[in-house]
């Protein structure tokens, strides 16, 4: 989307598929054991987005028992100390220690700039990259962004580090806003794109992220949780296969039958959705169907047709574990200079 050219390292099969169908030159290994060497003198710029199990809201959060031996194997390695095998030993979850390995790559490539990115909860952790960056003369900045100011469908809230040996850095400037309002110069914001306007879908639609929302003996709504799809979805996981889709845009009529007016989930726009569509009814009106890994896509900004590969689990796990295209060009632009073309803007 800026026209860099980049090599991928990445240890999942099907990822790498994907990478490779999508045009990205990919190395299948393990970034931790990956030399450095090979890549010296011969890269601007460093990205790097460690796996936030261990420390996502979603998981069992080991990683936070593992904070502290994170943090000093970053200051280790950005001291030229690799004592990664003895900090491992001691984690509660072997992937906690993967959030310190961009400072190994760090340290021995010294590139031009960097972005990184993880949930919010690894805050802390790139506070520290930022002090260590700074003493080696970067410019950094480091925050929380939410994909919706940058025109994705989606409310995902992400940890930012950005930082350039060779310009300012700040945070990317948003283009979108949840309530829109006049700047000093009489401009606006665009809106924040919803879900049914991304999708095509009829307002109305409500989305259920794990299973029925039944009353329990006390009352209370048990089970699922749900949002309106007329606003920016909820943030993407590899559970968004399961997500239902369901349009309550009908009523009985005498008999029991039913009528449906404007479009049902079974008539969004086609290019998005094609016969992915196994809709039923649910009562009282009420039609439901499974977000479709092409919609998925689209809600993290990626195309309709992008080439995911692996099982469907496997396909919706990559578009989750993914950072928004879109995000990730505004991200990129502001260490590189590369503007985010006015066309790419309008897409969005």
């Amino acid at each position: 989307m800026l026209g860099l050219t980049d090599t991928g390292l990445e240890w999942d099969t099907a990822a790498c598929q994907t990478a490779r169908a999508a045009g990205h030159a990919t190395i299948q290994t393990d970034v931790a054991t990956h030399p450095t060497g090979p890549f010296k003198d011969r890269v601007t710029g460093l990205i790097a987005s460690p796996p936030c199990q261990a420390w996502s809201r979603a998981g069992k959060r080991a990683g936070l028992a593992d904070q502290a031996l994170v943090h000093q194997a970053v200051d280790d390695l950005a001291h030229g100390r690799d004592t990664r095998t003895e900090l491992l030993a001691r984690c509660a979850d072997v992937r906690s220690l993967l959030a310190a390995e961009p400072m190994r790559w760090l340290y021995d490539l010294r590139p031009q700039w960097v972005c990184l990115e993880e949930v919010p909860d690894v805050l802390t952790l790139f506070q520290q990259y930022a002090g260590i960056l700074r003493g080696w003369g970067y410019s950094v900045w480091v925050g929380i962004l939410n994909a919706a100011d940058y025109g994705v469908p989606q409310t995902r809230r992400r940890a930012i580090l950005l930082a350039s040996r060779i310009r300012p850095v700040t945070a990317p400037g948003p283009t979108h806003a949840k309530t829109p309002a006049a700047d000093l110069f009489g401009g606006y914001l665009a809106r924040w794109v919803s879900m049914a306007d991304a999708l095509g879908l009829p307002s109305g639609v409500t989305v259920n992220t794990r299973g029925d929302r039944s009353t329990n003996s006390r009352g209370r709504a048990a089970g699922g949780n749900e949002f309106t799809a007329d606003r920016p979805s909820n943030a993407l996981t590899g559970r968004a296969r399961s997500w239902k889709l369901r349009s309550g845009q009908g009523w009985k009529l005498p008999g029991g039958d039913v009528e449906r007016y404007e479009r049902a989930l079974s008539e969004p726009s086609f290019t998005i959705t094609g016969t992915a569509n196994r809709c039923k009814w649910v009562g009282d009106g009420v039609e439901e169907r499974n977000l479709t890994l092409a919609e998925a896509a689209v809600l993290q900004s990626f195309p309709a047709d992008h080439p995911f590969h692996g099982t469907r689990t496997k396909q919706f796990e990559q578009v989750g574990n993914a950072v928004p295209p879109l995000l990730a060009a505004h991200i990129v632009s502001v260490p590189t200079g590369i503007p985010v073309c006015s066309t790419l803007k309008a897409a969005a």
